[in-house]
Order: structure tokens, then C-alpha cells, then sequence
């Protein structure tokens, strides 16, 4: 089913329609649309391109940015970008860190960290994980130990996505190893182009190298940035993750990857017939269907939630759980329309002479590298399993 808008609601999303039709570069739709790397460059470009338009922190209050969106707007905004190839905005400095300053920074914070996010001049990765504290993020260990007008900070994080790219990481320290864990950390912004941060490379399932460990060595971290209170970063962590959490549903991925899915069901073909016309394929896409279209109304009920500036709760987990099992779902289903054509490395088998000619469906050449990368959906910005540890304690009070 699709949802009724009013027709205020309606003339907005020709509104955006007509920008992506005007403004979103064909290379880089198509490169979306194909399931293909994008580079540095690609993302800055989108990045200005939105920031220009003054829709790139959507979700922002218009004091420092936001364009005062509604829920449906943004909802709205979401799914027209994916369904027409629109890149996902590198989400650690507008999704992530953004609403945490606005919420818990200083004046002076917000004054110089929000406006340098908006015009893409830093590119902020994130340091959470740590290789002993992944879901169980309450057990980093990473220090920082005061000296002066100076924080010394050491240790090590990891799967840190894009940091290859990165100027700034925001990190999660621990500040008193005293404390019980959660109250002895603190949430703090570091120059990765500080001595002694060291960033090696982690080679993904699929092949590429978009996550990397970052290694802390006496790196000098001013301590007007530090963000709150010193040992109350856990608060403003979790904060940080819900945000993270809902964005990982990806709602508006999951209807363009199931229309595509769709295109390729309508055209495989299976026993003289098109795959969309097999029982049991058929049956699974009407699942994975169903399943979309419920989280779509839970994920305007989360947005609208916050729209008044609170946060979301134990819905994020919600989203979190549904919206990676969806897009796995269909990532698996495109795979297998693709049938022997998806073998991973594929492109490398191909005969001298033969490089641009795919080999199999168009489609083949990334299906098997996005299958296997997006295994990660029910891993990161904590696991699937302790996203219903929280349901669980928050909702039903277990």
C-alpha cells in the first residue's frame, strides 16, 4: 500500500522530485543505482550540493541549519533521494555528532564544530568500537588522562568506517578507571592529524577497505574538546546511537533495492518463465514486502516522535532490527535471481579483451561484494541480539 499525503505533502515531493531531476549528477545515480563504490569525491560533491540547497541536515533545528522539516517532509525527502540514486550523506558528522553538539555542546562548540560540518570543510568518523568493546561498548579502553589544559589520550579503536577519509573522529575515553564503566567515560573530539594517531586499513568480506583501526599514542586532545561533562559521555553516547540506530533501518534503500529487485524478478528468467512467477521466489518478495511497508509507518511514527526535538527510544531498536533483516532480505534475494552470474570476483575471470563487456546480467557484477558487505547491517551501531536486550528491558520491562 502506499501512504496518503495531503496535497501540501504531495506539491513537496514534486518539489524534490524536480531537484533530483535537476541537480543530482547522472554519474553518480548511476553509480548508486548500480551498487558501486563511490569515491571521496563523489560523497563531497553531494554533500555540497544539499548544503547549498540548505537540506543536507534535515533533521537540524533552523536555528543551526535545519530546513524545519516535519516528519512526512523528511520522510518524504528520504525515499525520493534513494528511490532516484541519491548517495547516503556520510552520516558521523550531520546524523551522528551534529545532534549531540546541538543538544549537550557549548556555545562555542556549536558556534565552530556545526558550521564546519555543514560546508563538508571537516570529515568526522566515528571512534566507538574498540577490538574487546563492540555491542558491549560500555567496556572501552581507551584513556584519557588530564594534564593541564591537555588530554593524553591512548589506545586503540576499530572498524572505524571511513576514517581513510577522515580529519576528525569523535571518540569515546575513558576518563577514571575507577568509575563503574559506564560512569567513567567521556565523549571527546580528536584531530586525526595529531602525532601519534596511526590509521591501518581492515580488507572487508567483500574485498574493499572502507573500515580501518586507529591507534592512539600520547596524541594531545585540548580539553575545550571535550564535549559535556568529563565521565557523563556515556549518556550523550547512547544519545548518539539511537539517532545511529533509526538511520541503519535505511527505509528509503529498502524500497529503491526492492524495486530493483523487482525489475530483476521481472526479467530473470527460471524454467521459461520469469523468476517473479516462481512459487517460492515469489512467495519471499511478497514477505519481504509486507515487512516494508509496516516499517515504514513504525519509522514515521519515530520520526514524528522526535520531531519536537526529543529522541527516539527503544523504536530505534526496533528499526534497527527490522530495517537490516529487510535489507539483508533483499540483498540475499537479488543474489540469488543472479544465480552462477553473482560468483564473488566475477570481473576478474573475464578473458583478455572482454574487461567492459559484463559477464551474465548487468546486475551480477555487485550483487555477491553488497551481499556479503551488508552482513555487517545486523552487527554495527550494536548487534541485533542486544538491540532486543534493550526492547526487552524498555518496553516490556524484563
Amino acid at each position: 500500500m502506499d501512504l496518503n499525503f495531503t496535497p501540501q505533502e504531495e506539491a513537496f515531493r514534486a518539489e524534490v522530485q524536480a531537484f533530483l531531476k535537476d541537480k543530482l549528477p547522472a554519474r553518480i545515480a548511476n553509480k548508486v543505482k548500480a551498487g558501486q563504490r563511490l569515491t571521496k569525491a563523489d560523497q563531497e560533491e553531494w554533500h555540497a550540493i544539499l548544503n547549498e540547497r540548505g537540506w543536507l541536515a534535515n533533521h537540524w533545528p533552523e536555528e543551526y541549519g535545519g530546513p524545519g522539516w516535519g516528519a512526512v517532509e523528511k520522510f518524504i525527502f528520504d525515499t525520493e533521494c534513494a528511490l532516484a540514486g541519491g548517495p547516503r550523506i556520510v552520516p558521523f558528522g550531520v546524523n551522528m555528532l551534529g545532534p549531540v553538539l546541538i543538544k549537550f555542546g557549548n556555545e562555542a562548540q556549536k558556534k565552530y564544530w556545526l558550521p564546519r560540518i555543514l560546508s563538508g570543510e571537516d570529515w568526522w568518523c566515528q571512534g566507538y568500537s574498540e577490538p574487546g568493546a563492540g555491542s558491549d561498548l560500555a567496556s572501552v579502553k581507551t584513556t584519557a588522562v588530564r594534564q593541564g589544559d591537555h588530554y593524553i589520550v591512548n589506545g586503540q579503536k576499530t572498524w572505524t568506517t571511513q576514517g581513510q577519509h577522515a580529519n576528525m573522529i569523535f571518540c569515546l575515553v575513558r576518563t577514571d578507571r575507577e568509575a563503574k564503566a559506564q560512569s567513567g567515560i567521556s565523549f571527546l573530539l580528536v584531530d586525526m592529524n595529531s602525532p601519534g594517531v596511526e590509521l591501518r586499513p581492515i580488507r572487508t568480506l567483500d574485498g574493499d577497505k572502507e573500515v580501518n583501526e586507529v591507534f592512539f599514542t600520547d596524541v594531545k586532545v585540548p580539553v575545550e574538546n571535550l564535549v559535556g561533562e568529563e565521565n557523563k559521555g556515556w549518556t550523550y553516547a547512547k544519545y548518539l546511537l539511537t539517532y545511529e540506530r533509526t538511520g541503519i533501518a535505511g527505509v528509503g534503500f529498502c524500497i529503491s533495492a526492492l524495486a530493483k529487485l523487482k525489475v530483476i524478478a521481472a526479467k530473470v528468467m527460471k524454467n521459461g518463465k520469469p523468476l517473479d512467477q516462481d512459487p517460492l521466489f515469489a512467495a519471499r518478495m511478497a514477505q519481504v514486502e509486507i515487512d516494508l511497508e509496516n516499517m515504514k509507518t513504525t519509522n514515521l511514527r519515530v520520526i514524528a516522535a522526535v520531531a519536537g526535538g526529543g529522541v527516539p527510544g527503544a523504536e530505534s531498536s526496533m528499526l534497527k532490527i527490522r530495517g537490516t533483516e529487510i535489507r539483508q532480505e533483499i540483498l540475499s534475494l537479488i543474489r540469488r535471481a543472479m544465480g552462477p552470474y553473482a560468483l564473488p570476483f566475477i570481473e576478474e575471470a573475464q578473458y583478455e579483451g572482454y574487461a567492459d563487456e559484463p559477464v551474465g546480467p548487468k546486475e551480477a557484477a555487485t550483487a555477491a561484494a553488497n551481499y556479503f558487505n551488508y552482513r555487517k547491517l545486523s552487527i554495527f551501531g550494536g548487534s541485533n541480539e542486544i538491540q532486543k536486550n534493550i526492547i526487552s528491558k524498555m518496553i516490556l520491562g524484563l
